[in-house]
């Protein structure tokens, strides 16, 4: 990978890791069960894609 690729992915590292943080912390305020499992849904799907991008170092 180029230098310039790498920053790319570590930027959308940093990105979906902060997606993550925010969904689970919305989550957490949440009292309406259906909304929070959506956003919970969103965290799941936001820790997937941390995962695969740090799959490519």
């Amino acid at each position: 990978m180029t230098t310039k690729e790498l920053l790319y992915v570590e930027d959308a590292l940093g990105h979906e890791q902060y997606f993550q943080t925010k969904c689970t912390e919305t989550a957490s305020q949440i009292q309406d069960a259906e909304l929070k499992a959506c956003i919970e849904q969103m965290a799941q799907k936001h820790q997937q894609i941390f995962q695969s991008f740090y799959g490519l170092l």
